[in-house]
């Protein structure tokens, strides 16, 4: 069973970890990666304790934030071309 539900607006991005982070009871940090929440993952983990919490979050705000980048960072995704069988 989960210690505590947590929306992810209230966990902090740290750097350094590249993880969202919220405090854990024993001293440490909860923590999950962006690519975690990618791939649908909601429990993030205190490194050290045995317990750990559920993110609540939109998956859809996480799915599209790599083309968003890209595109932020003045590159376009590949366009798909026509080919021509002779």
């Amino acid at each position: 069973m989960s210690y505590d539900d947590v929306e992810i607006e209230d966990m902090e991005w740290n750097e350094e970890l590249q993880s969202y982070t919220y405090p854990c009871p024993c001293g440490d940090l909860f923590q999950i990666t962006k690519e975690d929440l990618k791939l649908g993952e909601e429990i993030a983990r205190c490194p050290s304790c045995s317990l750990y919490i559920t993110v609540i979050y939109n998956m859809e705000d996480f799915l599209g934030s790599s083309d968003q980048n890209r595109t932020n960072k003045g590159l376009q995704p590949s366009k798909q071309q026509a080919v021509t069988v002779a």
